[in-house]
């Protein structure tokens, strides 16, 4: 695995650990409507990706990051991955900066935009991809993972379910999405069907998130 996204993880876990233990750390990190709005404190939009809720939440979300951080990096470079990644957290906090722009008490951690980011512009380059989720018994192709991903990230969203940036989650998909198709255009010709299949869903949860808001 390449040395940048291993230093990605481990700064992750590092600062999370810090947040888990500090709890004024954890407090000017973490995204904050009010602290972005009215304190001007934009730098919340990239730190909050560095903590997390609790230790499954950073479980889970390096887990992730793990299995499909080299895909980018193979078909594209280190720099590029990092590119995708910053650009899907980034993305994301905006989105959920404007979805919550009128509750000034709405907070929420985790790198789910960031993620979410990779993992939308792997299945971009390749949506026939399988894996395993437990505890389905039988894999799961790509572009099927990804749809159920953003439907169970629009359904966070409007059930306002735990800490967790849900918002983050769609607005980080569309962006890795996006870029990776921008990068590599060829997708669109061989992955025709596949990438139309989580485009037109991401399109219409992203509308019934727009008229929640």
């Amino acid at each position: 695995m390449s040395f940048i996204a291993l230093a990605l993880i481990a700064i992750t876990c590092i600062v999370s650990i810090i947040g888990f233990n500090d709890r004024r750390f954890f407090s000017r990190y973490l995204f904050s409507t009010y602290g972005i709005q009215e304190m001007k404190q934009v730098d919340r939009l990239l730190t909050s990706a560095f903590l997390h809720g609790d230790f499954m939440h950073l479980f889970f979300n390096m887990l992730a990051l793990y299995f499909f951080s080299d895909i980018i990096i193979h078909q594209f470079n280190n720099v590029t991955y990092l590119i995708i990644y910053f650009a899907a957290v980034l993305g994301g906090n905006l989105l959920t900066l404007w979805m919550f722009r009128r509750d000034s008490t709405y907070t929420a951690v985790g790198a789910s935009g960031g993620v979410s980011g990779i993992i939308f512009a792997a299945i971009a380059i390749y949506p026939q991809m399988t894996m395993m989720i437990m505890p389905i018994p039988i894999p799961i192709p790509g572009w099927l993972f990804g749809i159920g991903y953003l439907a169970y990230s629009v359904y966070g969203m409007r059930s306002s379910l735990g800490n967790i940036g849900h918002a983050a989650h769609l607005g980080g998909a569309a962006i890795g999405l996006i870029i990776a198709i921008i990068l590599y255009p060829a997708t669109l010709q061989y992955n025709t069907i596949y990438i139309g299949l989580i485009v037109l869903p991401l399109i219409w949860l992203g509308y019934l998130a727009y008229k929640e808001k």
